[in-house]
């Protein structure tokens, strides 16, 4: 079982990770996809007049501010393009994927956040009417018939609340909870970058190897977006995952592929070797 994330930034190209996913599938290999959006998101907000708000916690977290208008128009960007694309990426090289989201089967569910506090102009400040959500359960049910029956489901980051509301999920975070809920042998994160930089932006500064239990050191070296993925790694791990990979998705060539034959950074639970 391996769960595969793919970043919704720009320079990622999906086409050479679906034919991975293609290859996967035809060695019998069980793949869960989950995707991001971002820059659709960004794209469809600022063609529709409400522009995308990034906001930075105090913890140093840059996160989408998330009012209800931004929320419906991510779930059209994510859901309405990115998620169809995918699937019919898929569908054309004959894997039989099934695109949905985490609301879905109440897949996921998530604890809305309501009013978050951020850092703004020096100073600490609490925005209200926010749609993002924590995860705090997975129900796996509707998964694993989609797996059992040997389909591949493609992921969208939204959840239900439990008072029934649509959230929008961190999906780096999404796509670890899924991974420690299913048992997968391994978490891929790609993204638009090479892995884990000691010295960002210098790629010749890569971390090709670290401990799980270096991760707290290594939110030090995470800029920007990485943290999330830093921590994603870190929830994968205390759930139960042995291999995290943050890899290059921007790859032209087997990204997929190339990460799991040792590319990129591979984050190891204790006792857990890489090739």
């Amino acid at each position: 079982m391996l769960v595969v994330k793919l970043g919704g930034t720009e320079g990622v190209n999906f086409g050479p990770i679906c034919r991975d996913v293609a290859h996967l599938v035809q060695e019998g290999r069980s793949v869960v996809l989950v995707h991001g959006g971002s820059a659709e998101a960004n794209a469809l907000g600022e063609a529709l007049g409400h522009p995308p708000r990034f906001v930075t916690s105090p913890s140093g977290f840059t996160s989408r501010y998330t009012d209800r208008k931004t929320l419906e128009i991510f779930a059209m960007a994510v859901l309405g393009r990115v998620n169809a694309l995918l699937v019919e990426q898929l569908l054309a090289l004959g894997v039989p994927a099934v695109g949905l989201s985490g609301m879905d089967g109440g897949l996921l569910r998530a604890k809305r956040k309501g009013a978050i506090r951020i850092i703004e102009g020096g100073k600490r400040k609490m925005l209200r009417g926010d749609y993002t959500g924590k995860i705090e359960d997975v129900h796996r049910d509707l998964l694993d018939r989609l797996l059992e029956g040997g389909y591949v489901p493609v992921v969208a980051p939204l959840a239900i609340s439990h008072q029934g509301e649509m959230l929008n999920v961190d999906a780096d975070r999404a796509a670890a909870a899924l991974a420690a809920a299913l048992g997968a042998e391994a978490l891929v994160l790609l993204t638009a970058a090479p892995g884990l930089l000691e010295r960002f932006p210098d790629e010749s500064t890569l971390i090709s190897r670290l401990p799980a239990s270096r991760l707290e050191q290594a939110m030090q070296y995470a800029q920007g977006r990485m943290k999330k993925k830093v921590l994603a790694a870190q929830e994968a791990v205390q759930g139960g995952v042995a291999r995290v990979i943050i890899a290059d998705g921007r790859v032209e060539e087997r990204p997929l592929l190339r990460a799991l034959e040792g590319a990129g950074t591979w984050i190891l639970a204790p006792g857990v070797s890489s090739p």
